[in-house]
């Protein structure tokens, strides 16, 4: 096993790499399982309970980023372990200081407020990110709305769906529905007319999911990027990056951007929020926007 040299002395920082993480009873490990946007198929479900069953105590455990991990595997069951779970397309998780798993609500695939569909992002970014080497541990999320239930606010890269919507006249029949639902009191009443108050609109589709007679319509439909998220010991909620990017390509372009600037920039175990507030979140947001056509990002 690459992890164990023959003097019996683990590597434990190579383990991490490959999602093997040494538990108190040291000679005893935990399989870190990858599960992109939290998706499994019933086949592999059934594995990992095998797998489980034949080499660590039975039990299965639910991480907090829908990934799973297989407790108590004996240090010489490892690789045997990682094959058999291989052979069901079952790859390994990360640990230490690189992208982690991506994690990822349902999306607009089936829920009615999502925006995007967001398993698509998040096995891109799975695909190109995941288990590459940063300052320290690097987490994305991917998030159909500004319900933020994948959380993209805790997350390093967290993108979120979000709408930027219109009022259409013609088709209102004057319930004021809309006034009462709306979460941030962005929309108002006035002289007979709907008023959307843009810098309190938080780009949700309460609006325009909850209208009956569809007056309120998605103007500009995509993308909100937030950056520097994170929990742990020194909490810190991302900072929103951009407004409604409708273009998937200026996206991932933003991404890149903001990965390779926290390369670039960020010290050894230092989280990339924690990096922003020591440079400055003004001169990061404005050094990242520099490397792409801002013309392609709505600013509300």
């Amino acid at each position: 096993m690459k992890g164990k040299m023959e003097s019996g002395v683990f590597d434990l920082a190579e383990m991490k790499k490959v999602g093997m993480i040494q538990q108190k009873q040291k000679e005893y490990f935990a399989l870190r399982l990858r599960a992109v946007g939290g998706n499994l198929k019933p086949d592999q479900f059934r594995k990992i309970a095998d797998i489980a069953e034949k080499y660590g105590d039975g039990s299965i455990h639910i991480t907090t980023r829908q990934g799973i991990e297989i407790h108590n595997v004996f240090h010489t069951d490892l690789e045997k372990a990682r094959e058999e779970l291989g052979e069901y397309g079952l790859k390994m998780g990360a640990c230490g200081p690189r992208v982690r798993i991506v994690v990822a609500c349902p999306g607009s695939a089936t829920c009615r407020w999502g925006s995007i569909e967001t398993k698509a992002i998040s096995n891109y970014l799975d695909k190109k990110y995941f288990g590459t080497d940063t300052p320290h541990k690097f987490k994305m999320s991917v998030t159909g709305c500004p319900h933020n239930c994948a959380k993209a606010s805790e997350n390093d890269i967290g993108v979120m769906g979000g709408i930027l919507p219109k009022w259409t006249e013609d088709k209102c029949i004057d319930c004021n529905l809309c006034v009462n639902v709306c979460p941030t009191d962005a929309i108002e009443r006035v002289e007979g007319k709907y008023i959307l108050n843009i810098p309190k609109c938080i780009n949700c589709s309460i609006c325009t999911s909850s209208c009956p007679v569809d007056s309120w319509v998605p103007e500009k439909k995509g993308y909100i990027l937030h950056i520097g998220g994170t929990m742990g010991k020194i909490p810190r909620i991302a900072s929103r990056l951009t407004g409604v990017v409708e273009d998937i390509e200026t996206l991932k372009e933003l991404i890149d951007l903001s990965i390779e600037y926290y390369r670039e920039n960020g010290r050894k175990k230092e989280r990339f929020g924690h990096m922003i507030d020591r440079i400055g979140l003004e001169t990061v947001k404005k050094e990242i926007m520099n490397g792409t056509e801002t013309s392609k990002i709505n600013k509300s």
